[in-house]
């Protein structure tokens, strides 16, 4: 009977210890395991739920099934035409075979230190074989978009600067793309996710974050950019003065015909003023002969004797009316 109960005591306490030792394990919704046994591995779980292990002898390592993220240092990269840019990129990546990940580089950290080798040297590759328009820019929408429009639409004449501004064959200055940054980062892709199987990773994708240029090529891009806007700047300078020019010719004009024109009427009025004034004397003077040849002598002495300084005779026809021998009337 004691010896029964040893035995009971001894199953007991080996099932506790079974437990404790953990004889199960949990896979969440989104992680995937790898089972381990001395080294090798034993089993490959992807489902969520409930799991069983040998305690003490099986090793469970478990990934993440989600996307990740890489971001990348930048580099300094030189283009085809030996001009230097730094380039910064992220990309993102899943675990698609977690044994094979598991064998190759076992963690992420060493997935990540494979990816920084992969991804930064196709990102070195695809930029080295191309220009730098092909890197900057994505779409020649720059040469395509109808200058002609946006002028007119900033300027009061909109038909003639439409017509000036659409004859310039200069406003196209900018190089055509073939590829453009969308495609090189597809480039980079195409060559980084040919070499991410064999580790038990798909890339998802690869993009261009950030370009810019280095301190020895930024000067040298301003003042290209300065140059240019410049020559912008001087054609629209040169397409209103043209257009000042045509408008004060025509301002010239309308102010010698509308100044002929008023010239010709008041003409016309003062000629119509004095016909009526010598009519208006004329018959004054078949009135009373005598009284406008009075009145006319005294507007001409009104006139004249202000300005002279003296007077040594009256004794003259002209002042007929202001000295008389019976005496002034």
């Amino acid at each position: 009977m004691r010896k029964g109960v040893v035995i009971l005591v001894i199953i007991v306490i080996a099932f506790i210890l079974l437990f404790a030792a953990g004889p199960f394990y949990i896979l969440e919704e989104g992680e995937q395991a790898v089972v381990t046994r001395f080294g090798a591995i034993v089993t490959v779980d992807t489902e969520a739920g409930l799991k069983i292990k040998l305690p003490m002898v099986d090793t469970v390592t478990k990934y993440s099934k989600k996307i990740v993220s890489w971001d990348g240092e930048a580099q300094r990269i030189p283009t085809a035409e030996n001009q230097f840019i730094w380039v910064d990129t992220t990309a993102r990546w899943r675990i698609a075979d977690p044994a094979k990940f598991y064998e190759s580089v076992t963690t992420l950290n060493n997935a990540f230190s494979r990816m920084d080798d992969i991804i930064d040297s196709s990102v070195r590759t695809v930029i080295a074989e191309n220009l730098l328009k092909e890197a900057v820019r994505n779409t020649n929408y720059i040469n395509e978009k109808n200058e002609a429009i946006v002028a007119a639409e900033i300027s009061p004449n909109k038909a003639n600067v439409a017509q000036v501004m659409a004859s310039d064959e200069e406003l196209k200055i900018y190089e055509t793309v073939d590829k453009g940054r969308e495609l090189l980062s597809e480039d980079m892709f195409t060559k980084a996710s040919a070499i991410m199987p064999q580790f038990g990773i798909v890339l998802e994708d690869i993009v261009i974050r950030q370009i810019r240029y280095s301190d020895d090529l930024t000067q040298s891009v301003y003042n290209r950019m300065i140059t240019e806007r410049n020559q912008v700047a001087q054609r629209y300078r040169s397409t209103g003065e043209g257009l000042k020019a045509e408008w004060l010719g025509k301002l010239e004009n309308e102010q010698r015909s509308v100044l002929s024109q008023a010239y010709e009427t008041s003409e016309e009025i003062k000629g119509r003023a004095d016909a009526e004034a010598t009519r208006i004397y004329a018959e004054a003077t078949g009135r009373d002969p005598e009284f406008y040849e009075f009145w006319r002598s005294i507007e001409s002495y009104r006139k004249t004797l202000p300005e002279f300084s003296k007077t040594l005779s009256t004794n003259m026809d002209y002042f007929q009316y202001l000295y008389q021998k019976e005496g002034t009337e």
